[in-house]
């Protein structure tokens, strides 16, 4: 059973934030790895907050992994390997595929349907 648990708290400039807790017994250390088409991103922080009991994770997004479609990253603890969460970052021509580009297409053309019927009852009464 996993004790570590990774809650993303926000992302901003170019940096994946979370915390993470550990639910054991003793004093835990956590070994944080994050990969990004199984290469390791560089720069990753883990700063402990004793005081309440967590650490902040930091993860910097390189400019270089930051291209067109979806890139994925893992967020694992490296003694177990297990995946402690995963982020993902979508750009340029894969998202004009995307289901919720296609449902805003369908929400912009049911307005348009609603504006048209409502025309057509004033209309006709």
């Amino acid at each position: 059973m996993n004790e570590l648990t990774l809650t993303k708290t926000r992302l901003f400039e170019g940096v994946w934030e979370g915390v993470l807790i550990y639910e054991g017994e003793g004093n835990y250390q956590p070994e944080i790895e994050v990969t990004h088409l199984q290469k390791q991103v560089p720069g990753v922080q883990v700063s402990e907050k004793p005081e309440e009991k967590l650490w902040v994770v930091r993860v910097p997004i390189p400019v270089e992994m930051i291209a067109d479609g979806v890139q994925t990253f893992l967020i694992c603890d490296k003694r177990s390997g297990d995946t402690l969460d995963s982020f993902a970052l979508m750009s340029g021509d894969a998202l004009s595929y995307d289901i919720r580009a296609e449902m805003a297409l369908l929400r912009e053309e049911l307005d348009l349907l609603k504006r048209a019927f409502r025309r057509h009852c004033l209309e006709t009464t």
